[in-house]
């Protein structure tokens, strides 16, 4: 799993290396990897921003997406269920096997 920098850090990577200076004296120079500095220089050239990317999923996916309503109102009806009882109440109601 990648580190997660801050953005000041991440800006101040990208403008030293704006500023003339190459990639891996940026690395040296922030004490980050190497290969964080490139890719954050290739980012930025790309997308016109050092920001991180969006990590995992897209929202809205997901098998269990056409249960939603009902998964949300069997939790509003019993606040204190279980997440085994909740996944036998969606296979008991909609033969659906969360695993």
């Amino acid at each position: 799993m990648g580190h997660c920098y801050s953005l000041d850090l991440r800006v101040r990577v990208a403008d030293f290396v704006e500023a003339g200076h190459s990639c891996r004296a940026a690395a040296q120079h922030f004490d980050v990897s190497e290969s964080f500095a490139i890719k954050l220089v290739r980012r930025t050239r790309d997308t016109g921003s050092p920001a991180p990317a969006r990590q995992g999923r897209p929202p809205g996916g997901g098998k269990l997406m056409a249960y939603e309503s009902f998964l949300i109102q069997t939790v509003e009806a019993r606040p204190a269920i279980t997440m085994p009882e909740l996944a036998a109440r969606l296979l008991e109601e909609h033969g659906v096997v969360a695993a």
